[in-house]
């Protein structure tokens, strides 16, 4: 059995007929971006967009025998492919800036998981925050710069974590920034992230911090960091509760860096 769905945005343009069906979109050769045991990603040009292909297939449902539930995830867990594909649209249902959908789907095989891909429209003239850290982009030394990209990125962590739901690699390559006076932050590529309930939800909004001030202890101060924070926050001052749950993100990777 086969699904595939192309955006009606691009019904009437050649990209319905580039990436019109899941045959198709296997058998297209482009520039490899990653590759890894989950996925390949592939950069793709036509006319003057260019496109990324994410594909799987059906050795990519988990990193190990176990975290695939030994074979079984298969035919019962959510495919990672899907999981992508709907947790973007529900970002952009939520008003988080995010890439452009233009098709994806999956195919099963006597019920299990065979492969799948989606192809997101290229968002232009972008970096990913952690990009910019390596190569020391000098807006990160621009005050207003990065107290307008932080009140974003809090907004983005603030609005999936309302929902109930944790990205599970909120990490700032994940975090593309355009090039205008004004910036806007893009979140991209999720397909581990899911909704969550009660103490486990806690637990994981904690680790999507964490994993942001992974990185921002190393670029910003500290300041700049409880400004974050606040922000996320909606609070104009620190209260007991805050501190607390700072002290649980500053301990997150304790003995794991």
């Amino acid at each position: 059995m086969k699904y595939w769905y192309v955006n009606p945005q691009f019904s009437a343009s050649p990209v319905a007929a580039l990436f019109g069906d899941i045959d198709r979109v296997f058998l297209l050769d482009g520039e490899l971006i990653t590759s890894d045991p989950l996925s390949r990603v592939l950069r793709v040009s036509l006319g003057e967009r260019r496109y990324y292909i994410k594909r799987y297939s059906r050795s990519a449902q988990g990193k190990s025998i176990v975290r695939r539930w030994f074979g079984l995830r298969r035919w019962f867990g959510r495919p990672r492919v899907r999981a992508e594909w709907q947790n973007l649209l529900a970002f952009r249902s939520w008003g988080i800036p995010t890439a452009t959908l233009v098709a994806y789907g999956l195919e099963r095989r006597c019920g299990s998981f065979a492969r799948g891909a989606l192809v997101t429209e290229e968002i232009r003239d972008t970096m990913d925050l952690a990009r910019m850290a390596e190569t020391n982009d000098a807006r990160l030394q621009d005050r207003r710069w990065v107290a307008s990209v932080a009140r974003q990125v809090a907004d983005i962590a603030r609005t999936l974590h309302q929902a109930g739901f944790a990205h599970n690699d909120l990490k700032w390559r994940n975090l593309l920034v355009d090039g205008a006076p004004s910036p806007t932050v893009y979140l991209i590529d999720c397909p581990s992230g899911s909704f969550y309930r009660g103490a486990l939800l806690d637990y994981r909004i904690i680790k999507d911090l964490a994993c942001l001030d992974k990185l921002a202890k190393q670029c910003l101060s500290r300041c700049q960091r409880l400004r974050f924070f606040l922000d996320y926050m909606q609070h104009s001052r620190l209260d007991e509760g805050d501190r607390k749950r700072i002290a649980r993100i500053l301990q997150f990777f304790a003995g794991r860096e």
